[in-house]
């Protein structure tokens, strides 16, 4: 089965990775670059399991656009929107035996390389979902 790894942030997240300052620690070249080492080896991992599907990265939520029905009527709001508001950073996709295996590739997301102070343990989180074929699968 298939399931989706989503991985969330805010546009804060993005300036603090971009290295702009705000109220968090920005990223430096460092930084950034031990955070991509490390999510290459854990896609290439999932390569080498066979589980690896598909993994994207979204940009930030300032690029992003919200399409919402306001009396029925369809209303475009750009981004971004208010700084605590998470959005879909990004995600990957894997194919595995379980819903538990799918989880434990997820939970390894939590050693992701960050600056000190910059994800406060309890703030970190991602979801995971079983992606459906049919709608057979949706069986709420």
């Amino acid at each position: 089965m298939k399931y989706m790894i989503m991985m969330f942030g805010t546009q804060k997240d993005f300036d603090m990775l971009a290295g702009r300052p705000g109220d968090g620690p920005t990223w430096s070249a460092e930084d950034v670059g031990a955070l991509h080492a490390f999510m290459t080896k854990w896609n290439d991992d999932l390569v080498k399991s066979g589980e690896f599907v598909d993994a994207q990265g979204l940009t930030p939520p300032v690029h992003a656009r919200r399409v919402q029905l306001k009396d029925g009527v369809p209303v475009v709001t750009d981004g971004p929107y208010a700084e605590t508001q998470e959005v879909l950073a990004g995600y990957t996709i894997v194919e595995c035996e379980s819903f538990d295996r799918a989880t434990e590739i997820a939970a390894r997301l939590a050693d992701t390389p960050h600056p000190q102070g910059a994800i406060l343990q309890n703030e970190w989180y991602v979801d995971v979902r079983p992606i459906v074929d049919s709608i057979d699968d949706l069986d709420a």
